[in-house]
């Protein structure tokens, strides 16, 4: 038996899930949430707790197995807290600014770039300093990954746009040779 997929999901007070097979809906205080999940897996909700059972050993049913319990357990967060991911934008002249329902980054280019913002997503600028929430992790995560692809940071000066919480390797840079470097 899957070590992740036995153990029950904890709801937390103020946020509600439904199950009505194949579709599971979480309700809580940052919004609400619903996946429909594969068959061959059954959800049970019982008071203040999911468990995720399998009908049966197969290969395929113990593989999604724990993978359903995973995704629900992201849900109840999500629905709870909810998910944040931070930017850096490094760079002279480099910076990020939200104007309506859209993120423009001037990133060096002739023009800035407009990212608009999905639905269920917010983006907030302090600085250089991106902050994206919302409550479904793989959007927040897709969305992040989405903005930092435009500019990633470089090794020679760490110019881009980074994770907060990323190290850039750095490479030292082209180094002169003594004395000249040509033929004589």
């Amino acid at each position: 038996m899957s070590r992740i997929g036995k153990m029950p999901v904890a709801v937390p007070a103020g946020v509600t899930a439904d199950w009505s097979p194949p579709r599971l809906a979480v309700k809580g205080p940052k919004g609400e949430l619903s996946r429909s999940f594969p068959p061959g897996v059954t959800v049970e909700v019982a008071g203040n707790q999911i468990l995720v059972k399998r009908q049966d050993d197969s290969r395929e049913n113990r593989m999604r197995h724990g993978m359903v319990r995973s995704l629900i357990k992201g849900m109840v967060e999500g629905v709870a807290k909810g998910y944040e991911i931070r930017l850096e934008v490094l760079g002279v002249g480099y910076k990020a600014e939200v104007k309506g329902r859209s993120l423009l980054l001037y990133l060096g280019f002739t023009r800035p770039m407009d990212f608009p913002i999905p639905e269920g997503i917010s983006i907030s600028v302090d600085r250089a300093m991106v902050t994206i929430t919302g409550v479904d992790k793989q959007k927040v995560g897709e969305v992040a990954a989405e903005i930092r692809s435009n500019k990633p940071p470089e090794p020679y000066k760490g110019k881009g746009i980074k994770y907060a919480h990323e190290t850039i390797r750095r490479k030292a840079g082209k180094a002169t040779v003594a004395g000249g470097g040509g033929k004589q």
